[in-house]
């Protein structure tokens, strides 16, 4: 089955880096766009998934999320994840090193696209990812559900 979503090796050592410093990440997309959009990255402890959140993909270890509208302006191509210089302020981590990751898009081909619809939609919410609620239960030792 093709994969939703891919990163550049770029975008692979930043990762690296920026796991190396913070530890476990998320990804989270909102912005609408068909062409290029810039997803935040937090720590997972850092960040609420949203019920309706919908699980994308992974990429070197970490969930990639995007609210259902960004999700639905996308579903017909594969993202590609890729670093960009920047000259405005973010609170995404990776900001600090003055670039942005950034998606960009590949259009399914129609043997992709029958492959993803009989494989069913993707998982929402934050149980979609196991290790995130693990996550969550070591840093929330209290049984409070964080992600509720």
């Amino acid at each position: 089955m093709p994969e939703r979503v891919v990163c550049t090796p770029s975008a692979s050592a930043l990762i690296a880096r920026l796991k190396n410093a913070y530890g476990p990440l998320i990804f989270h997309q909102a912005g609408v766009s068909a062409k290029e959009s810039a997803p935040l990255c937090f720590t997972r402890r850092d960040f609420r998934v949203g019920a309706q959140d919908v699980l994308v993909g992974v990429v070197d270890g970490c969930p990639l999320y995007a609210v259902p509208r960004q999700f639905e302006a996308s579903a017909h191509a594969q993202l590609i994840m890729d670093v960009a210089r920047i000259a405005e302020n973010s609170f995404s981590l990776e900001a600090a090193e003055g670039v942005r990751f950034v998606t960009r898009t590949r259009p399914f081909s129609e043997a992709e696209l029958e492959e993803l619809r009989a494989a069913g939609p993707p998982p929402r919410g934050p149980h979609a990812f196991p290790d995130f609620m693990a996550a969550l239960a070591r840093a929330n030792p209290a049984g409070r559900d964080a992600a509720a």
